[in-house]
């Protein structure tokens, strides 16, 4: 009844105030729907409801920006600014992202979909604004997981010397896509939790501010004694300390509270934290029940939750890994695990609940991470980092300073590489081998199937140096469990030798590489195949091999073609004096441009990576030599 009415942007303020809560419901109804169909961040958007309602309230849409941090929550922002009919297609291939997107609406004001980025982008608009003359509103939606964010605090410290408005909204909901920890957490907790904060706070500001000053000396005692009073009664005296105003906290689902927040807020000329408390999964029990697993969430039925084709029973890498783990640590005192705010999505739950000392949950920190492991290793410990290959990029000089120059024996467990689906460009792990392979000292590897990832593992632990191992999202192949040669340094495994044509294929590109093989051998073409095992140090002995019987070389990875696996392939043979030919190179790889979202398979077959492809692509290539 009132969602029909919000048909563009700025149609929520046609409503009256009590018609709020009736339009807040709606629009939670109408999330649970759609993403029960199309699958999306459930618990995020649930929870921040009334707090956007109270944003499109307060401000005009879109000459006022907004910055989502993350952008797990920008569902509703996309209802009232008139993208409610594109919901069918949510995160679908061809249809409306699950994050902001400038090239959905100018609403929308910058692309995101990584953690702490809002308050430097929302600073550096603000700061464009006052250059230019200008007098819209900025503001920057920031979680309390992504506050945890180093970046975040450098915001915060620069956002201090800010001499006009720029509102930092911090939403609350005590969780990242696990529960959050660390100190910051922790803070917040406290003035959530305790109730003496805001009932006094006013009270003391008012009596600090008459205390009479009688010269210098006892001017200066008084001067302390305001502030110590201030840090035991006040909230958010860490961010008023650094020059930043605090309002707060107030409840999150209150949308009158919230806009006068936010309007009292526009007032100042200074940089403002409004703290708005929130409830994760708001509205639906078995998001409340279990905000986990309703952060990021499949196609469910709506009665209980359920998930719908569940795979539960089909292992996946990331389980291979978890069980690598548990094995290991039961071993080994010295290996420890360590997870950036997500240990159930990397696969190390179980080891947090089975080796709790030896486990370290950094929050979002991906750099701290990778340098905390570099200490740890320089203590004596074997430690392993476990994170989305999307998210490692994150902590690129963190690897290449910290860890590879002092060749640290740390494992890398890069989990969600290659294509990933629905989430789009940001999560697409499809980096990691042209930057991980840029790095002296690392050993790169990516295995064919689940065997292979288990061996690798215990290759990796038992190297002096840094290793890192890519693998893919989904269910683990299981197929060649015939060939499971042992693991040596820089050596790659012949899976199957033919004539003519070599197919050397990276990870998950192998199981993709035996069907395009099957394809061509109807054809009457029999390609050798080969598992490349190692990215970096490349078998130079395989290529020598291989040039000496093959006038075709085709490579294959799921990364991007820009500095990848083929790159370096081609390049070893066009700078290595062989005395005769070098074979025709053929690198299928993903082009140089960031992927949208859609299924894996969708992408696959989009960008050529699937058998059908593949074969084609080989098929030609040798027709037309």
């Amino acid at each position: 009844m009132y969602l029909e009415q919000i048909e563009k942007v700025n149609d929520i303020k046609k409503l009256n105030k009590k018609e709020y809560p009736l339009l807040a419901e709606e629009i939670r109804k109408f999330l649970i729907e759609k993403i029960s169909e199309t699958g999306g961040h459930l618990g995020s958007n649930l929870g921040t409801v009334e707090l956007t309602m109270a944003l499109h309230l307060c401000f005009d849409f879109p000459k006022d920006k907004v910055v989502w941090d993350v952008g797990h929550q920008c569902y509703t922002h996309k209802i009232l600014t008139g993208r409610q009919d594109a919901f069918d297609s949510l995160r679908q291939y061809g249809g409306m992202s699950g994050f902001p997107k400038r090239g959905e609406s100018e609403c929308d004001a910058m692309d995101t979909g990584h953690s702490s980025t809002s308050i430097s982008a929302a600073l550096g608009l603000a700061k464009a604004r006052d250059l230019q003359g200008r007098h819209n509103k900025i503001f920057a939606v920031i979680g309390d997981g992504a506050l945890s964010g180093g970046m975040a605090y450098e915001a915060l410290n620069n956002a201090a010397r800010l001499r006009s408005n720029m509102i930092i909204v911090l939403n609350d909901n005590q969780m990242s896509i696990s529960k959050n920890v660390g100190g910051m957490s922790n803070y917040l907790g406290k003035i959530r939790t305790d109730t003496n904060y805001t009932e006094l706070k006013q009270d003391v500001e008012n009596a600090l501010e008459k205390l009479p000053h009688f010269g210098n000396r006892l001017t200066e005692r008084i001067r302390g004694v305001k502030d110590l009073i201030k840090r035991i009664f006040i909230p958010g005296m860490l961010f008023e300390d650094m020059g930043i105003t605090y309002i707060g906290p107030i409840d999150g689902h209150d949308i009158g509270q919230m806009v006068t927040a936010f309007n009292s807020a526009s007032k100042l000329n200074a940089a403002v934290i409004v703290h708005v408390v929130t409830q994760k999964g708001k509205g639906y029990p078995p998001a409340q029940k279990d905000p986990s697993s309703f952060h990021g969430v499949g196609p469910f039925r709506v009665s209980d939750g359920t998930l719908l084709h569940s795979k539960k029973d089909v292992p996946t890498y990331t389980n291979v890994f978890q069980n690598v783990m548990l094995e290991t640590m039961a071993d080994r005192e010295d290996v420890v695990a360590i997870s950036a705010a997500m240990p159930t999505g990397t696969g190390l739950a179980a080891v947090a609940e089975q080796y709790p000392d030896r486990f370290f949950d950094v929050g979002i920190a991906e750099e701290h991470a990778v340098t905390f492991a570099a200490g740890l290793a320089l203590g004596g410990s074997r430690p392993v980092v476990a994170l989305y290959s999307t998210f490692l990029q994150r902590a690129y000089d963190q690897i290449l300073h910290d860890v590879c120059i002092g060749s640290l024996p740390v494992v890398f467990a890069v989990d969600r590489a290659g294509l990933v689906g629905s989430d789009g460009e940001t999560h697409q792990g499809i980096f990691d081998i042209a930057f991980l392979s840029q790095m002296p000292n690392l050993t790169v590897m990516a295995p064919k199937n689940s065997q292979e990832l288990e061996d690798m593992f215990s290759f990796a632990f038992a190297q002096e140096g840094p290793v890192a191992i890519r693998y893919s999202r989904g269910a683990a192949y299981d197929g060649l469990s015939d060939h499971r040669e042992a693991i040596r340094v820089g050596r790659s495994e012949w899976i199957h030798t033919g004539r003519d044509i070599a197919v050397i294929a990276v990870g998950s590109m192998v199981e993709v590489a035996v069907h395009a093989v099957e394809m061509l051998q109807q054809k009457g073409l029999d390609p050798t195949l080969i598992n490349a095992r190692f990215v970096k140090p490349m078998d130079e002995q395989m290529l020598k091999q291989v040039a000496a019987q093959h006038s075709i070389v085709v490579t294959m990875e799921d990364g991007v073609i820009t500095g990848g696996f083929g790159q370096a392939v081609a390049a070893w043979y066009a700078a290595t004096e062989r005395g005769e030919k070098c074979p025709k190179i053929v690198n299928i790889a993903l082009p140089d441009a960031f992927i949208e979202h859609g299924t894996v398979q969708q992408l696959r077959s989009k960008y050529g990576q699937d058998a059908e492809s593949v074969a084609a692509r080989i098929e030609q290539v040798w027709r037309q030599q």
